[in-house]
C-alpha cells in the first residue's frame, strides 16, 4: 500500500504477503467447491454481465435468473435492446422493480452502440463515462466481462472486508479505507473469482443479521470473529446491533408503503404495461385501477404522479394530458 495514504486501518490489513496469501487462497478454494453455478457466472460478455449486474441491484438471486433468461431471449444483443421501444423494454422488466434501471440499461446500451462504435469500453474509469453507470457497475463489468483485477464494492463485499480485515460491523471504517483494503486485497491476475468469491461469502455465508462462522472458510483470520470470541459473545447466534436511524429516516418508515409515491408509480406502470402496444388508457380509467379508494379530488394527485414519470421517461402523457401509455 502507499505509504502515503491514511493509516486508520493499516494495523488491521494482513501485515505479511504470506497471510494475505492464505487468505486469498482459502477463498478461492472455498468458492470453486461451493460457488453457486448461475447463469451471468457462464459469459464474459459485457452486454450479458451487464444485464445481470443492472437486475441484481436490489434484487434477489432467485427472482432474477428467470427474468435474466426471459429478457435476453427477447433482446439477445446490444443492438437488439439499444432498437427496442422504451415499452418493450419496461414491459419486460416486470416484475424486478425500480423501473428506471431498465430505461438505463437502454440508454447504456445505446450509448455503447452510438459513442463506442458498439464495444464496451473495459476499464472503470471509462465505463463510469457511461450512462447509469455507477462505481460498483462500471468495477463489476471491467472484472466479470473483461477479466481486470479491479475492486468495487456492494453490501456484501462491503462487509466482508469490513468484518475480515477491520472488525466487527460497530468498529466503522470509511467507505474510502474500505476500498483501499479492498483493492490491496485483490490476487493479482485472479480478480473475477476473487470478487467472485468474496460476494458468495457475503450472500451465503457471512450475511448481515447472523454469520455463519462456523463454517466460513476465513474464520482463522477474521477480526471481527477474533473480536467476538475475545468479547465472549456467542458467534454463532451473532446479531449485530442495530445502527442508529436518523430522525427523519425514523419519521419515514412510518409510513406504510402502500401509502408512498414509489409504490403508486410502480402501480401506475405495471397497469399501463397491460396495454397493447401503443395504447392509451384515460386518466378517468387509470385512476381507479392504481388507487383503489379513487375519487375526483385525486385528480390532480393523479397528474403531478403522472408527470414525474413522464419526466424520467416511463411514461408518455398525450397533449391534452387526459390520457398515458408506455412510450
Amino acid at each position: 500500500m502507499n505509504s502515503t495514504q491514511p493509516t486508520t486501518f493499516s494495523v488491521t490489513f494482513p501485515s505479511n504477503a504470506e497471510q494475505l496469501a492464505r487468505i486469498q487462497q482459502h477463498l478461492i478454494d472455498w468458492f470453486e467447491a461451493n460457488g453457486r453455478d448461475l447463469p451471468w457466472r457462464r459469459t464474459r460478455d459485457p452486454y450479458r454481465v451487464l444485464v445481470s449486474e443492472i437486475m441484481l441491484q436490489q434484487t434477489q438471486v432467485d427472482r432474477v435468473k428467470p427474468k435474466y433468461a426471459a429478457f435476453l431471449e427477447q433482446f439477445p444483443s446490444l443492438e437488439a435492446l439499444a432498437a427496442a421501444t422504451p415499452g418493450d423494454v419496461i414491459r419486460a422488466w416486470a416484475g424486478l422493480g425500480y423501473n428506471r434501471r431498465a430505461l438505463n440499461l437502454q440508454r447504456t446500451a445505446q450509448a455503447v452502440i452510438n459513442d463506442h462504435e458498439g464495444r464496451f469500453p473495459e476499464t472503470p474509469e471509462a465505463l463510469r463515462n457511461l450512462p447509469g453507470i455507477g462505481p460498483y457497475t462500471a468495477g463489476a463489468v471491467a472484472c466479470f466481462a473483461f477479466e481486470r483485477d479491479v475492486a468495487f464494492m456492494d453490501t456484501n463485499i462491503r462487509r466482508v472486508v469490513q468484518r475480515l480485515f477491520v472488525g466487527p460491523d460497530d468498529t466503522g471504517a470509511s467507505d474510502r479505507e474500505l476500498i483501499r483494503i479492498a483493492e490491496a486485497a485483490v490476487p493479482q491476475g485472479r480478480g473475477w473469482i476473487w470478487n467472485q468469491a468474496i460476494m458468495e461469502l457475503g450472500a451465503l455465508i457471512c450475511t448481515a443479521s447472523r454469520p455463519r462462522c462456523q463454517i466460513c472458510p476465513l474464520r482463522a483470520e477474521c477480526r471481527a470473529y477474533a473480536a467476538w470470541r475475545t468479547a465472549d459473545q456467542d458467534v454463532f447466534n451473532y446479531t449485530p446491533p442495530p445502527k442508529p436511524k436518523a430522525a427523519r429516516a425514523v419519521a419515514e418508515s412510518k409510513t406504510p408503503f402502500t401509502s408512498t409515491s414509489r409504490y403508486f408509480r410502480g402501480r401506475t406502470v405495471d397497469t399501463l404495461r397491460q396495454l397493447e402496444p401503443g395504447h392509451w388508457l384515460a386518466l378517468a380509467e387509470l385512476g381507479p385501477r392504481v388507487k383503489p379508494d379513487w375519487a375526483d379530488a385525486d385528480r390532480e394527485w393523479l397528474l403531478t404522479l403522472l408527470h414525474g414519470l413522464a419526466a424520467d421517461g416511463l411514461i408518455e402523457l398525450d397533449e391534452a394530458g387526459d390520457q398515458a401509455r408506455l412510450p
